[in-house]
Order: C-alpha cells, then sequence, then structure tokens
C-alpha cells in the first residue's frame, strides 16, 4: 500500500491543502504548532471511524465540541479528505484508488455528506465509481471487476446504513461481494499511530498474548516474549541491532513471575545479574520498541511516528532513519515527523515535505519542487543543515 496523494479542506489548519507525489518514506518537518500531528491526526480519525463511527471519531480529535473544534476556524462548509492510494487487489493488480470523504454537521450532529470510492481498471481513462453514498444511503459495485469492460454493465446494490454518520466502507467491508471495499477497509484498520510512552512500556503487566506493539507500548514485554517464542531468528536480528546501538546491553528477555506478570530483564556483559527494565534509560527501552515495530513479521499497510528522536542519542539516528526507509520499502508506507536535524540529515531530497503557517492556516511544501534546495543537494549537501540554515521557509527550526 502507498498513500500517493491526500487532499484537505476546511480539516483543522489544513484550510485547502494538498499534498502530492508522496514517498514511501516521507519526514516531515516544520516550527512547533504547524499542523504536523494534525497530518496525522487525519489517518488517526479515519481509522477510529471505521472502528466506531463518525460522531465517535470526532469527539476524540475535538473533544466535546466535536466537528465545531475539528473544522478550520473560520471555515463553512465540509470537512473534505481526499486520498489516492495505490494498493494491490489480488488477482486484479495494483490499482490507483480514490476514496473522498465529506463530513458535515446537519440537526446538531455530525453526517457524511458524501462518500465516494472510485479507480481506474486499466492504466488510463476515467477513473469508475465503485461506491457513492450520502447520508448513509447509496450504492456499491458487486460484480467482478475483471469480467467487466464497460462501467454500464456494473451491477450496483442499493444499500441503507443504520445512522448517517457511518462509513459505507466500515458497513460493507463487512461483505466479500464488495471487493474494493473490503481492501480500503482492511488497510485503514491496520494503520499504525505511534504514541509510545516509555514509561508504559517499564512496569510488568498480567501475563497474557500480543503479537503487535500496541500505540502506547504497554504490551512491549509480551511482544518480545511472543517474538522470541515464535520467531526467533526475527528476535535475533532485533537484538543484534540493540547490541550495536546500546553499549554493554548483550541480551534482553521476557520473564513471567510466580505472580503471573510478564517483566522485561535485560543484561549487561559487565554485571553477573540482569537489570529489570525500570533500570535501564530511556533510550533503551525507546530503541528496542522501534526495533519491535519495524521488525513485525506482519508490518502495517502504514505506520506513523512523531519525533523519534526524543530520548535517543544523535547518533543513533541516522541508522534508525535507515530503519525507517527498509520497513517503508520491504514493508508497509511510513511517515515520520521530527524536529531533529541529525534524524534529517540520512533522509532524501525526495523524502521531505515542509509546512509552514501562512495568515493561520498550513501549507504543505515538497522539498523536491524547491530549485535550491535541489542545487545543494546536487553539491553533496544534506537537508539537515539545510534546515538549521532556514532554507524551508517558515520552518525554521525550533
Amino acid at each position: 500500500m502507498q498513500i500517493e496523494q491526500i487532499r484537505l479542506k476546511n480539516f483543522r489548519a489544513f484550510r485547502d491543502v494538498q499534498m502530492k507525489d508522496i514517498p514511501r518514506f516521507c519526514v516531515l518537518v516544520g516550527a512547533n504548532g504547524s499542523g504536523k500531528s494534525s497530518l496525522f491526526s487525519v489517518f488517526a480519525f479515519l481509522r477510529d471511524a471505521m472502528a466506531s463511527n463518525v460522531t465517535v471519531a470526532l469527539a476524540r480529535l475535538g473533544g466535546s465540541r466535536g466537528i465545531q473544534e475539528v473544522r478550520s476556524r473560520g471555515a463553512r462548509g465540509p470537512i473534505e479528505i481526499e486520498l489516492k492510494i495505490r494498493t494491490d487487489l489480488g488477482n486484479k493488480g495494483s490499482k490507483l484508488i480514490t476514496y473522498e470523504l465529506h463530513i458535515d454537521d446537519e440537526g446538531g450532529r455530525p453526517v457524511v455528506v458524501r462518500e465516494i470510492l472510485r479507480y481506474r481498471r486499466g492504466s488510463s481513462g476515467k477513473p469508475w465509481r465503485f461506491l457513492d453514498f450520502s447520508r448513509g444511503v447509496g450504492e456499491a459495485v458487486t460484480n467482478e471487476l475483471d469480467s467487466v469492460d464497460d462501467e454500464s454493465k456494473l451491477t450496483r446494490e442499493p444499500q441503507t446504513l443504520k445512522s448517517p454518520d457511518i462509513l459505507a466502507i466500515k458497513g460493507l467491508a463487512q461483505f466479500e461481494r464488495f471487493p474494493a471495499v473490503v481492501a480500503l477497509g482492511n488497510l485503514i484498520e491496520n494503520w499504525h499511530l505511534s504514541d509510545f510512552h516509555i514509561s508504559r512500556a517499564r512496569p510488568e503487566v498480567e501475563a497474557g498474548f500480543a503479537d503487535h506493539l500496541s500505540r502506547e507500548g504497554e504490551n512491549l514485554s509480551l511482544v518480545v516474549e511472543y517474538l522470541h517464542r515464535q520467531h526467533p531468528a526475527l528476535f535475533a536480528q532485533i537484538l543484534d541491532r540493540l547490541t550495536h546501538r546500546v553499549p554493554g546491553v548483550t541480551s534482553v528477555e521476557a520473564k513471567t513471575t510466580e505472580e503471573g506478570r510478564v517483566l522485561l530483564k535485560f543484561s549487561d556483559g559487565s554485571f553477573e545479574d540482569p537489570f529489570l527494565a525500570r533500570f535501564v534509560s530511556d533510550g533503551t527501552i525507546k530503541m528496542l520498541a522501534y526495533l519491535v515495530l519495524l521488525y513485525d513479521p506482519q508490518p502495517h499497510p502504514l505506520l506513523c511516528v512523531e519525533e523519534p528522536e526524543n530520548q535517543l542519542y544523535p547518533s543513533l539516528l541516522w541508522d534508525l532513519a535507515e530503519e525507517f526507509r527498509s520497513y517503508a520499502l520491504h514493508g508497509g508506507q511510513v511517515f515520520v515527523s521530527t524536529h531533529s536535524p541529525d534524524f534529517l540529515n540520512a533522509v532524501h531530497l525526495d523524502e521531505v515535505f515542509w509546512l509552514a503557517k501562512t495568515e493561520g492556516y498550513t501549507r504543505i511544501h515538497r522539498a523536491a519542487d524547491d530549485p535550491q534546495l535541489n542545487a545543494y543537494m546536487e553539491a553533496g549537501d544534506r537537508m539537515g543543515y539545510l534546515w538549521k540554515e532556514g532554507f524551508f521557509a517558515g520552518a525554521d527550526p525550533q
């Protein structure tokens, strides 16, 4: 999966913006308050809306004010989100799906006023519309797509959702006869937005099972235990990278206590007894968590990480950026926001976008579109140095 383009209108600081030619590894730079977190919240909103409904998802973003807080200040009209996503539809091959969602408030409650899913069957021609809903009522295509050569021959089945604040892709993704909807729904449900908290990962946890790192990382010890038992070769790679980046660490293991709780133990070659997680550095815990996330046997189709440089030594950031890029090339797409010139120095020109506010609203700039940045990079400069020197207009480091 790869999100190639994003269009936002009336969503928080994004009054009307487009982000085009998005790479598999995408790094966002900008001053505090420029909208980096707001861009990530678009993905969180769609995932939450898939899990519940638009009303709940808006409440998580805007609190009790809901849509009024999420809609751009001073704006009128619906919130609009449009994603162009290239994904594999099985035997139908790779397709560029366009998903468009318009949300407004009617009668004091959020309503999906328009929801459209369309894509091209071939390399050219007008995209076919496979889902079209408004206020909980619409239609979706059900017949086998490869057997149809004319849009007029598509079988469109009318549907009515339980409520106008439910996404059609949520309701219809439960049925195999809507293949394009199922594909998009599965992607969104498996997006991962990391909000890792070291304090959540340190304590012992109740014995159980976890094969994916949670958003805040409180199940880190359970995932370490799972990888050690079920994927020993993969866990050996994680440990090898950790030991090369954190001096002294020779092994990591998850132990279950007599009380039925799981704790992490770190061994240092200089000492006979291992250390519990609560005694190792923040950077050690965080690096382990990132490696567990990036070496997941089943990578997320989309991974978002805010400011991974926090609590990590600057010399580790180049290698971490390379790990993110490798994940993006072999697993899922990665979005990272950063305030670190050291991290940015490891990033390529076509991987960087910067955000800057103008008259209260955010604009998104693609670094590869800037002739001056191109010239400096061709001369052997680095993105982090250029950012520190003020070449990203409106996005000076804080």
